[in-house]
């Protein structure tokens, strides 16, 4: 039985032909273009699935009820398994066109690589490498570590399918450091800005930071204002026309005789939602250039004197209970010398790093576009000229000699100078000699990964990644590329559909690298699973081990 989109379902039987001479098979052309070799679904069914799974982040039910539609029945089980099977045909077709791909972006002067990773907790690295040029990604691996022997060989991947790159783009990691330094000795390497920045935000801040953030949970404040905003929110229900009250007193059109005491609970319930309101400040960068729990901090002391002045309003302040108890909960939180000595240092910290981030025009403190900004178009020598400026002022401050972080800041910048402000790269074109100036991020692949984690989380309704970092097929980000016109150009050629390309492969070719890429670093064998699932392993083990030592 075997089910197609175009035709449906419907019985095949295929009469394979054998050489007596040779033994070469000769199997039925036309059935051979419908669907693999044994399968029951044909290759648009796979190439549907795989769309509807990867590009539009549908779940394997949702797959499961659009192909009913079709009068297609397949069981969600059978969606994952062609969801992989996609996965796989989809590196190879890749890999057969890398020389395609080079050539393209030899065209184009070449390619700048990129290169990052991600994980979650214990969980597989997933790395990638993309060209910033063409936006194709290249190629991906899961490693068991970030460590040079693990990303060298990936390196070397890359490097023998697409040649050597124009220029390179990474993060610090040590690494990513000594790997390409290893693969790519003599090309033009560069540090990613934003990482660069955020790394040295991380050094100087984070200490403060986990204080505050830490007292703050110790406090338990945050489930305290939920709790009183919950109580007043009833009271508020019962009478809606506060709110219109509320709106007229702020437009200064209150009329004088009413009283505060009218909308007292409506006062203090505003103020504690803009309080929370404190958790979700930022601009989509994280931290270091986004710090939520500072700002809920500094609005907890706000605060807690509007409360105070809120109690004194009252002409009898012991009749508003809800105003008495909230300045009660903060009185514990606001005599926290910790706390506060903590935000004192880390708003002395800020003025130095936001400094700096003035310098590099990275990550503007008014930007809106958080990982899709890529920094202010401006040349590579004023931002040079600019955070050199920044470097005098700081070891000229009085403090210097005696600041361990602001010497230790001087320090990265001193180290990783070379690799911030290169000079653009010169490469040949099909239109003659050009100067390409590498962009000054990675948020390229940071977008990509945010992308790759957000289709998750609709697809799966978990808002952790670490279960898909997983289970996923290593070369699962090459779908990226589908939606890239020219990289679908080179990997169709003269064929109609991916469909077409798919059926070129052959099954034995697509067992194999399916049995490669079902590998993880962090699986398991079966055999030792089974072991470790012994109630007695450790006694087992050990009984092992003794009878061993004394046989020898």
């Amino acid at each position: 039985m075997v089910t197609t989109l175009h035709i449906g379902k419907f019985y095949a039987r295929e009469v394979i032909l054998v050489c007596s001479k040779c033994d070469c098979k000769h199997r039925c052309e036309q059935l051979g273009n419908l669907v693999p070799p044994g399968a029951n679904f044909g290759y648009d069914v796979l190439v549907y699935v795989g769309r509807a799974l990867y590009i539009r982040h549908r779940s394997e039910e949702e797959v499961v009820a659009e192909l009913a539609q079709r009068n297609i029945q397949i069981s969600p089980r059978g969606v994952s398994s062609l969801g992989s099977k996609f996965i796989v045909y989809l590196a190879i077709a890749h890999d057969r066109c890398s020389n395609d791909i080079t050539e393209a972006m030899r065209l184009s002067g070449g390619y700048i690589f990129h290169l990052d990773a991600t994980c979650e907790g214990r969980d597989p690295i997933l790395m990638s490498s993309l060209d910033s040029i063409s936006h194709i990604v290249l190629g991906n691996v899961k490693l068991p570590a970030e460590d040079e022997k693990h990303i060298v060989p990936f390196l070397q991947r890359m490097k023998k399918s697409f040649g050597i790159p124009v220029a390179l783009v990474h993060d610090m990691g040590r690494g990513i450091l000594k790997a390409v330094a290893n693969v790519f000795p003599e090309v033009p390497d560069f540090i990613c800005h934003f990482h660069f920045l955020r790394d040295i935000g991380k050094d100087l801040l984070a200490d403060q930071y986990d204080i505050i953030r830490k007292r703050l949970s110790e406090h338990q404040i945050s489930s305290k204002l939920r709790y009183r905003a919950k109580q007043l929110k009833e009271a508020i229900d019962q009478s809606p026309e506060l709110i219109d009250l509320l709106e007229a007193g702020i437009e200064e059109n209150l009329n004088p005789t009413t009283s505060l005491d009218a909308f007292a609970d409506l006062n203090v319930y505003t103020l504690i939602k803009w309080t929370l309101e404190g958790k979700s400040q930022g601009n989509g960068y994280g931290f270091p250039f986004d710090r939520p729990h500072l700002s809920f901090a500094k609005r907890i002391r706000q605060l807690h004197r509007h409360v105070a002045l809120l109690k004194k309003s009252h002409r009898q302040p012991q009749d508003h209970k809800p105003t008495i108890k909230m300045h009660s909960d903060l009185k514990k939180i606001i005599k926290d010398k910790t706390l506060w000595n903590a935000v004192e240092e880390l708003e002395k910290r800020i003025l130095v790093f936001e400094r700096l981030r003035k310098a590099m025009r990275i990550a503007p403190a008014s930007g809106r576009y958080g990982l899709n900004d890529e920094g202010c178009k401006i040349d590579i020598r004023t931002i040079e000229y600019r955070v050199k400026k920044f470097r005098t002022w700081l070891m000229r401050r009085k403090d210097y000699s005696k600041n361990r972080d602001a010497k230790k800041m001087v320090a990265q910048i001193d180290k990783y100078w070379h690799k911030l402000f290169a000079d653009p790269v010169t490469v040949q074109t099909a239109s003659g000699e050009t100067k390409i100036q590498p962009q000054r991020t990675n948020n390229i692949l940071e977008q990509f990964f945010r992308d790759l984690k957000r289709g998750n989380r609709r697809k799966t309704g978990n808002k952790s990644c670490a279960r898909m970092l997983r289970t996923m097929l290593a070369e699962t980000p090459l779908v990226k590329n589908l939606q890239n016109l020219d990289y679908m150009k080179i990997l169709l050629k003269e064929k109609a559909s991916l469909a077409e390309v798919f059926a070129e492969i052959e099954i034995e070719t697509l067992r194999e690298e399916f049995r490669k890429a079902q590998s993880s670093p962090e699986r398991i064998p079966l055999k030792l699973k089974r072991l470790i699932a012994m109630p007695d392993y450790p006694q087992k083990l050990m009984k092992m081990v003794e009878k061993a030592v004394t046989l020898s």
